[in-house]
């Protein structure tokens, strides 16, 4: 399998997050891509290239101008105001608020943010940007006749809408992939998220709208992250009524209960008849992960992968989360030599 990553990602190192009320080092690290890359080197997993720069436009296509422009040129006002540390959010047009956009960089900030987990660094927009190219290529190797490829991205991107960013994420990869494949001249995509948390921003992106069909499994919202999304009675709106789904499942959930969930997602998506599917493949499902509550192991995840390939279905994975650092290599990959297992018939 086709692995496309870029070194770009370690431009993005956030100082601090705010954790049950202390600020500590960041989850979201670049360790995380580098024991992924390693463990594709190490199962020889397939061939590793560089991204192809496609440009803002197939972000446009997802993202607004807008919120490119002020992503892009957030840190140069930051650094002019002469701070040093990260840029993150404080203020949010909460229910009481007016969702206006002010004109300083603080009140944008907030504005285009939902949470204070993504910290803009000087680095953080071409190590997002560069993310969605690396989805970007993966796109089109699968485009152009690939059954298979792993976008190995860094930054995570699920959790950012058209115009928010949060939880780590800041553009959505997976959306801008999915959005090019219907560009491309497909008609139908699926996006499989198996992320702990779910892909609320894949969610309002494709909400109404009947020809991406989402579905995710996660934590219920009700106790866990993004706690505003997520929920069982979200089915689509409008003309994509029917098109979303979620499983929102209990902390402790093991392979039992998160694998009759993926169950019923494949069964849907395969009566959807996807022409693709995109996996948003976060890994923080696993038992020790030390911001989820799953309880997933290793050998899981080849299962998982096996799964998702007897869909029969050109896929691109997608990475997202997952924060067991030692381990994320060994699951990530482990995905996909299940779904190659099941696609080469080894």
């Amino acid at each position: 399998m086709l692995t496309i990553y870029s070194d770009d990602h370690r431009l993005h190192h956030g100082r601090c997050e705010l954790i049950d009320g202390k600020l500590m080092p960041c989850f979201e690290m670049p360790s995380r891509a580098d024991h992924v890359l390693d463990r594709v080197k190490q199962r020889e997993l397939g061939p590793i290239q560089a991204p192809t720069d496609f440009g803002r436009e197939p972000l446009l296509r997802v993202h607004s101008a807008a919120y490119l422009d002020f992503f892009e040129g957030a840190w140069a006002r930051w650094a002019a105001m002469n701070q040093e540390g990260d840029l993150l959010p404080f203020t949010w047009p909460a229910r009481t608020l007016r969702p206006i956009k002010p004109r300083g960089l603080h009140g944008e900030l907030g504005y285009y943010s939902f949470d204070g987990g993504a910290p803009i660094t000087a680095g953080t927009w071409q190590a997002a940007y560069s993310a969605a190219q690396v989805a970007l290529t993966a796109q089109a190797a699968i485009h152009n006749g690939a059954h298979s490829a792993f976008a190995l991205c860094r930054p995570p991107g699920h959790h950012a809408a058209a115009e928010v960013m949060g939880g780590y994420c800041y553009l959505n990869n997976a959306a801008i992939a999915a959005q090019a494949f219907l560009d491309q001249g497909k008609g139908k995509v699926a996006i499989l998220d198996v992320d702990y948390h779910h892909g609320n921003g894949t969610q309002d992106i494709f909400y109404a709208r009947n020809d991406v069909f989402f579905a995710s499994i996660h934590g219920d919202p009700t106790d866990e992250f993004p706690f505003f999304l997520g929920y069982a009675d979200e089915t689509g709106e409008g003309a994509g009524e029917g098109c979303n789904v979620n499983y929102p499942l209990p902390a402790g959930s093991d392979w039992a209960a998160w694998s009759a969930a993926l169950e019923d997602a494949c069964q849907r998506i395969a009566a959807f008849d996807a022409e693709v599917i995109v996996v948003s493949l976060g890994v923080d499902t696993f038992k020790d992960d030390p911001i989820s509550q799953f309880k997933l192991d290793s050998p899981d995840y080849l299962a998982m992968g096996e799964r998702i390939a007897r869909l029969g279905k050109p896929t691109l994975f997608v990475m997202e989360g997952g924060y067991a650092v030692e381990e994320i290599g060994i699951n990530a990959v482990n995905v996909l030599e299940g779904f190659q297992r099941v696609q080469t018939g080894a």
